[in-house]
């Protein structure tokens, strides 16, 4: 996860750890707990590692690009987070062919070819729509790679089964296909947030970077 970490953002890291030694100190001094300022921290600190994450995007693209490989994306509960942080990047259109959100089930049907017996037998948020989902956003798109992601962001939509969390994201390669399950915490951003750094840095550990 650490491959990503630049002079930024090493930087950012003692940012964030001077804002703890002062929220320690205001403790050790008031013996009072600002909830706020607690709140503000976890928030601040997380958003800024989770930028560290993204910083693969880059890398990505450049290594793709040096293996005149092509990429594409299927999102569905990161609602186009993973393509945004690529194309962020200057460079991103040199690998990136496309990019679906595919949101409803008719949709991830009509765009992507997945089966409407499998969504209505294993649901979006399956192993079994994730695959098809890659399959599909590979063959539309024409591209070498692809990522897949559909899953539960919440607050509503959880069950027993499935809880809020729940992601399940898929990795297609010139030679492999694997589809990842996963059960991320927090409120909805954070989930997708989480999602989308899990995808990246999957995508980053197949090409070795």
């Amino acid at each position: 996860m650490l491959c990503g970490f630049t002079f930024s953002a090493f930087f950012r890291f003692l940012y964030c750890v001077n804002c703890w030694i002062t929220f320690f100190n205001i403790i050790q001094k008031h013996s009072v707990i600002t909830t706020q300022y607690f709140l503000f921290l976890l928030v601040f600190c997380y958003n800024e590692f989770m930028e560290i994450n993204y910083m693969y995007t880059k890398e990505i693209i450049e290594k793709l690009s040096s293996n005149h490989k092509t990429i594409s994306f299927a999102e569905s509960c990161t609602g186009g987070r993973i393509v945004a942080a690529f194309t962020a990047i200057s460079g991103a259109s040199e690998i990136l062919n496309g990019s679906c959100i595919t949101y409803s089930n008719q949709i991830k049907h009509e765009w992507l070819g997945v089966d409407n017996d499998i969504l209505e037998a294993f649901g979006a948020v399956s192993q079994e729509c994730v695959s098809q989902m890659l399959t599909g956003i590979q063959k539309m798109a024409n591209s070498d790679y692809a990522l897949a992601v559909s899953g539960i962001a919440g607050p509503t939509g959880g069950t027993k089964d499935k809880p809020v969390g729940t992601v399940y994201i898929g990795l297609l390669t010139p030679s492999t296909q694997e589809v990842f399950q996963c059960l991320f915490h927090g409120e909805r951003e954070h989930i997708q947030e989480q999602s989308t750094a899990y995808a990246i840095a999957k995508l980053a550990e197949v090409l070795d970077i």
